[in-house]
């Protein structure tokens, strides 16, 4: 029987359309009819799909700029996230995540059937500064055993990797550490089979800001990227790939900053069966900081290659106003949603 994978799919259709190569992997998926109608063309001399995806559940424009639930009301907010000041001038930040079955909308009229925290993927972004205590309380509302594992220093008891420490269905567990070392980290389930459980979306970024001890980093514009990737037919081989989950999404919706601003780029890559992902900015260069864990850059260069679990803090300040491509250096990756655009604009001036 002939299986149509990724590599196969570019073959036939001449890399022509990404919007058909959805609808092909939405039906080997089980999506009822695939892409609709009218997401099913596609203008050959552009990449890209065609359609919105629905913002009502993940929107990938306010996920680049949100970190401890800031994305929700206050009233709300404290249901998921609370802080309290230390005695020694650290905070105590409280946290409720759950793990939760859900489809997510990867592409326009394409749904993925996750394993997300918090209903989606990637979870949310946890942001502490070095020293705080992290407190977390973890349910799994999930259909399979789950856990969380954070990156960085913590008691072997807090590690969620370890035989015995899965969380059952309608179990819960409290993770409680300190946030150290400061640096760009990542949290995931670390349940068997691993990559079977991030590759469902059980992942998310760990953020811990250096003391004013440790150092500081200047002011900038800040962005959090998750580079992903889906196997919609379960081959364990990708066909759509995306930072923060929608394929294009920052193509359809430019991301805006500031001529002259610095802009820095939380950037994680949790991407299953590649070995590399990557990024590359279009038209200047930018300045890397590998884990984040040091105060100075160990590179400049407009190619970032990253592996799995990997991520680096990136910086750059944009010369000229206008847009600025950015996508995966695997072409491939691109072409199959890994690609969107910076909008650059000068500065208003406050009058």
């Amino acid at each position: 029987m002939f299986r149509l994978d990724r590599r196969s799919w570019f073959q036939a259709t001449g890399l022509a359309s990404l919007a058909g190569s959805l609808a092909a992997g939405a039906r080997l998926a089980g999506q009822p009819g695939g892409v609709p109608a009218n997401h099913a063309s596609h203008n050959p001399h552009s990449m890209g799909t065609v359609g919105r995806v629905s913002k009502e559940t993940f929107d990938p424009v306010r996920y680049l700029r949100s970190w401890n639930f800031s994305d929700l009301p206050p009233a709300e907010r404290e249901k998921y996230y609370r802080e309290t000041p230390r005695p020694d001038g650290t905070l105590l930040r409280e946290y409720e995540i759950f793990a939760v079955d859900r489809d997510v909308e990867i592409a326009p009229g394409m749904f993925f059937p996750a394993w997300t925290y918090n209903g989606h993927v990637p979870g949310p972004t946890i942001r502490a500064t070095e020293g705080d205590r992290i407190k977390v309380t973890f349910r799994n509302l999930g259909t399979h055993p789950h856990s969380m594992h954070f990156h960085g220093w913590h008691p072997p008891a807090m590690d969620g990797a370890l035989p015995g420490q899965e969380v059952e269905p309608g179990e819960m567990f409290v993770y409680e550490f300190d946030a150290d070392p400061f640096g760009l980290h990542l949290y995931h389930c670390h349940t068997v089979p691993l990559k079977r459980h991030i590759h469902k979306g059980l992942y998310g970024a760990f953020i811990v800001d250096p003391r004013s001890s440790s150092g500081v980093r200047p002011p900038a514009e800040e962005l959090i990227m998750v580079m992903n990737a889906f196997d919609t037919n379960f081959d364990a081989d990708n066909e759509v790939y995306a930072v923060n989950t929608v394929a294009n999404a920052y193509m359809h919706d430019p991301i805006p900053v500031t001529v002259g601003r610095l802009v820095r780029i939380y950037l994680v890559n949790l991407t299953e069966f590649d070995p590399v992902n990557s990024l590359h900015v279009h038209g200047m260069f930018f300045d890397v900081f590998r884990t984040g864990t040091a105060l100075t850059p160990s590179e400049r260069t407009d190619t970032l290659m990253l592996c799995q679990g990997e991520r680096a803090i990136v910086e750059m300040t944009f010369r000229y106003p206008g847009e600025f491509m950015f996508h995966a250096h695997q072409s491939e990756f691109a072409e199959l949603g890994w690609m969107g655009l910076f909008k650059a604009e000068e500065a208003r001036s406050e009058t």
